[in-house]
Parts: C-alpha cells; sequence; structure tokens
C-alpha cells in the first residue's frame, strides 16, 4: 500500500514537472513569437522611415533645382566710359599740335568713333546671353556687320575670354560657337566701366584666364 502510494506520489509530481516545464516552455515560444512579430514590426516601421526619408530628400533637391531655373537673373547694362575716346582725341591733339597730321588724323577718327559709339552702344547681359543694343531704349543692333548674324550670343556657348588690360581695359575678346560650330573670335572695345563689364562676364560666362580690372 506504501509502496502504491509513493509510486502514484512520484507520478503525479513527474506528471506536475512535466507539465509546468511543457506550460513554461510555451510560455518562452509564445514569448519568442511575440519578440520575433514585435521585432519584425520595428524593423518594418524603421524600412518605412528610411524609404519615407529618402523621398523627402528628392523631393527637396527637385523643388529646389525648380526653384534655381524659375529664378531669372537680373538685366545688367554696364554704364558707358568715355576714357579711351577721351585720351585717343587728347593724343590726336597732341600729334596735330606736333604737325605729326599723318598720325594726329586717323587717331582723330578713331577717337570721334568711339565717342559718338559710347553714346550708343551697350552691353546687355539678360537672364541667357549677352546682347549689343543701342540707344537710351536699348533697341537691337541688327545683324553683326562682319559675320553676320544678330548680335546676341548665349552664354552656354562661349569658349573662352578675355579682358586686356587688367589696369586699364581697352579691348574684350571672346569666342563662341553659335555662330560657327569651330568657333567665331569677336573684338570689342571697352567703351563701357570695365570692372562691372568684368564682373559680370565672370558670373555670367565663367572667370577669365588672366585678365580682369583691379
Amino acid at each position: 500500500m506504501e509502496s502504491a502510494l509513493l509510486s502514484a506520489s512520484h507520478f503525479t509530481t513527474t506528471t506536475l514537472l512535466k507539465s509546468e516545464r511543457e506550460v513554461a516552455g510555451g510560455r518562452v515560444a509564445v514569448t519568442k513569437l511575440q519578440s520575433s512579430f514585435y521585432g519584425k514590426e520595428i524593423n518594418s516601421h524603421a524600412l518605412f522611415i528610411r524609404n519615407f526619408s529618402a523621398v523627402k530628400r528628392i523631393h527637396l533637391t527637385v523643388t529646389s533645382a525648380m526653384r534655381r531655373k524659375l529664378v531669372k537673373k537680373e538685366t545688367i547694362v554696364p554704364d558707358p566710359d568715355y576714357r579711351i575716346p577721351i585720351v585717343l582725341l587728347g593724343l590726336s591733339g597732341g600729334l596735330f599740335y606736333a604737325e605729326n597730321l599723318p598720325a594726329a588724323v586717323p587717331i582723330g577718327l578713331l577717337g570721334l568713333l568711339l565717342l559718338f559709339q559710347t553714346t550708343r552702344v551697350r552691353f546687355v547681359f539678360d537672364d541667357e546671353a549677352l546682347e549689343v543694343k543701342v540707344g537710351e531704349q536699348l533697341e537691337e543692333s541688327g545683324e553683326n556687320v562682319f559675320v553676320g548674324g544678330k548680335n546676341r550670343w548665349k552664354y552656354s556657348s562661349f569658349l573662352n575670354w578675355e579682358l586686356w588690360w587688367p589696369t586699364f581695359p581697352i579691348l574684350v575678346y571672346f569666342k563662341e560657337n553659335q555662330t560657327k560650330p569651330e568657333g567665331q573670335v569677336h573684338f570689342f572695345p571697352v567703351i563701357f566701366n570695365g570692372k562691372q563689364l568684368y564682373d559680370v562676364m565672370v558670373e555670367r560666362c565663367g572667370p577669365s584666364k588672366t585678365s580682369g580690372p583691379k
């Protein structure tokens, strides 16, 4: 009888321990399952946040680029500068005084021509191109008498340019491939404010290699 009771007690204890382990194991399994589920949920949430951040950055970049494209640059017209024609006329007067007429006449005529051109010719730098215009109302100057075509050249067509000389600019040179694919060279006397001309050329056409007024 006692032996039977001990056996039953041992069986009961063993069964309870086994049940507790199963229950405990079940709790662990459930806990692991819950932990795995929440981990996937957290990872999915983090992935969503990263994707949303990437999309937001792309949107901001595109918006910024569009705003820059929509904002137009102001039109700049350098002031006229009469120093070159005045210097030429003064030199011509000195040569006349020295009775050197063969030199005085052409220099004097060049001075008068540049004086007249300074009063009417303007370099107009708009949002996309440099254009030569005339008069106070900035009228079109027509076709270029030397190479043909309109006196308007897009900044994107400029291959290089220079301003001679830094301390006293008298000549501006630039080469563009709008008129001819192989490039067309242009020379203009600097009958405008040299500093203003240099600054706007650098801004719109890129920096000059060697020249610039000081």
